[in-house]
C-alpha cells in the first residue's frame, strides 16, 4: 500500500486524466497536457505536453497540418522533458492509438530513457467500448487500486445496460457519424458501437476500425436519416456553429431528417469514462419521442 500512496502520475492524454480522477487519484496527478480540461481541477495541474496545432485554424488547414505531420513533418505535440524530469513520475499514461491525440508512447519511452527516468509507461489504445473500460482497469492495476477500478467499471457497465434496455424494441434510425467535416471522415473505433448501443444503425462504419476519409457522394448514397456531427476535439458550440455554416446547405444532405451536433470533445472523441455519458446522450437525441431530452449543453438537433 505504501507504493500506492507515494505514487506520482503524469497523464499525456485527456482521457487518461479523466480516468485518474474517476479512480480518485487526483492527489497523485503531477503532470498533464494543455488539453486536459476535465474535470475542471485538471487545469490546475502542471502542463508537460502542449499541442502544436494552431487554435483558430480552419478544419481543412488542421487536416493539412495533421497529414503533413503523419507524413514526417513536425510533431503535433511538444513534450516538456525537463518538467517531467523534475516531477519524477512513477507512472506515465500515454497512447499509440492516434498521433493526432497525444504523444505516442514510443516517443515517451525514448524521452524517459534520455532522462534516466524509470517510470512505468502504460499505453492506452482502445478500439471498442469494452477496451475503453479495460483501460480503466489497466490504470487501476498500475496505480495499485484494482478494486476501486473494478467498482467504477461495474457502474459504467450498468449504465450501458440501462441504455440497451431503454432502446430495446425501438425503430433504429440509419445514422452516419461525421467525425470531421472538411474533408469528411466517418466516426471510427468505438463510435459505431456507441451508436449501436444507443439504438441506431451506424452507416459507413466498421466497429473497432479507425476513422477513414469518405466522400460526400458516399454519404449521400447510403441515405442516412440522421447525421451526428461529432468533430474530434470540438465542444458543442463549435460543432453547432460549423454544422450551421457548412452542413445544413450541403445538397448531399438534403434528404437527411436531422443533423445532431454533439460535444464530441467531452462525450465521443476521448476514450474515457464519459463515453458512457455519450451513449446516453446519443440515445436521448436519436429517440426524442421515447426518451427524455439529453442534458443541456451536450447535443443540439439542427434540422
Amino acid at each position: 500500500m505504501g507504493q500506492y500512496w507515494g505514487m506520482r502520475i503524469v497523464s499525456l492524454l485527456p482521457s487518461a486524466t479523466e480516468i485518474v480522477y474517476a479512480l480518485g487519484l487526483a492527489e497523485h496527478l503531477v503532470g498533464v497536457t494543455d488539453e486536459c480540461d476535465w474535470p475542471p481541477q485538471a487545469r490546475t495541474v502542471g502542463v508537460v505536453s502542449r499541442s502544436a496545432l494552431p487554435a483558430a485554424a480552419e478544419p481543412a488547414e488542421i487536416d493539412r497540418l495533421v497529414s503533413a505531420s503523419i507524413g514526417g513533418g513536425q510533431p503535433l505535440y511538444r513534450l516538456d522533458t525537463e518538467a517531467i524530469r523534475d516531477l519524477r513520475p512513477d507512472l506515465v499514461l500515454a497512447q499509440d492509438l492516434c498521433a493526432v491525440c497525444a504523444v505516442p508512447s514510443g516517443h515517451v519511452n525514448q524521452a524517459l530513457d534520455l532522462l534516466g527516468c524509470r517510470a512505468e509507461v502504460v499505453s492506452l489504445d482502445p478500439s471498442s467500448l469494452d477496451e475503453v473500460l479495460d483501460g480503466v482497469l489497466q490504470v487501476g492495476r498500475a496505480a495499485r487500486v484494482p478494486e476501486r477500478a473494478g467498482e467504477v467499471v461495474a457502474r459504467l457497465r450498468d449504465r450501458l445496460a440501462g441504455v440497451r434496455a431503454a432502446v430495446a424494441g425501438l425503430a433504429r434510425p440509419r445514422v452516419f457519424a461525421l467525425e470531421w467535416g472538411d474533408p469528411p471522415f466517418n466516426g471510427g473505433h468505438w463510435v459505431p458501437e456507441m451508436l449501436q448501443v444507443a439504438g441506431a444503425e451506424p452507416l459507413l462504419a466498421c466497429p473497432g476500425a479507425p476513422s477513414v476519409r469518405v466522400t460526400w457522394a458516399q454519404i449521400e448514397a447510403v441515405a442516412p436519416q440522421v447525421v451526428v456531427f461529432m468533430p474530434c476535439g470540438y465542444d458543442l458550440q463549435a460543432a453547432a456553429d460549423e454544422a450551421k455554416q457548412s452542413l445544413l446547405a450541403r445538397p448531399e444532405l438534403a434528404g437527411v431528417e436531422a443533423i445532431i451536433a454533439v460535444d464530441a470533445s467531452a462525450y465521443c472523441s476521448r476514450p474515457g469514462p464519459r463515453l458512457v455519458d455519450g451513449v446516453e446522450i446519443l440515445a436521448a437525441a436519436l429517440h426524442p419521442q421515447r426518451l427524455s431530452p439529453p442534458p443541456a449543453g451536450t447535443a443540439v438537433r439542427l434540422g
